[in-house]
């Protein structure tokens, strides 16, 4: 997979993945890129619906960037779930009509349970929403600093 880290100007709105095994969580930003949105997180059946769910998220958004948050190992390094994200990314780059960059996430899961709890959302209510608030905490990262974006190359 050919990645390429490029300071590129971003073009907004701008929508944010949170990849999880059962749950996508999803956050969206503004066209002036300063406020994010969590919007609900998608159920993750199979690659053809989630596809087409982004897909209908792209479209109904008019988002013109996709972020797709990368789980490195604590020490930066690949681990099975980071390894995923890279290949769902580069799927994603050669299907959508839109630049997909990855972005380093982690412990955006962390930061997401805190915010949520200082919200005031209660224990039961943080695992509803925990998904898309991470991948609000991911899109804040992404507009906040181009250092950890990697621009997906659809070759």
């Amino acid at each position: 997979m050919d990645l390429t880290n490029a300071p590129i100007v971003i073009q907004p709105p701008v929508v944010a993945l949170d990849l999880g095994k059962k749950r996508v969580g999803v956050a969206i930003s503004d066209k002036l890129l300063i406020s994010i949105t969590r919007l609900r997180a998608l159920t993750r059946t199979n690659w053809k619906q989630l596809l087409t769910d982004v897909d209908d998220l792209v479209r109904h958004y008019d988002a013109q960037t996709v972020v797709i948050g990368l789980p490195l190992q604590m020490n930066g390094s690949d681990g099975d779930a980071a390894l995923e994200a890279r290949k769902v990314a580069l799927k994603f780059a050669r299907s959508l009509n839109v630049p997909v960059y990855l972005q380093d996430e982690r412990l955006s899961s962390v930061e997401a349970e805190q915010n949520l709890r200082l919200q005031g959302y209660k224990r039961e209510q943080v695992s509803a929403h925990v998904d898309s608030e991470a991948a609000a905490v991911i899109l804040g990262d992404f507009l906040g600093s181009d250092q950890d974006r990697t621009l997906v190359s659809r070759t």
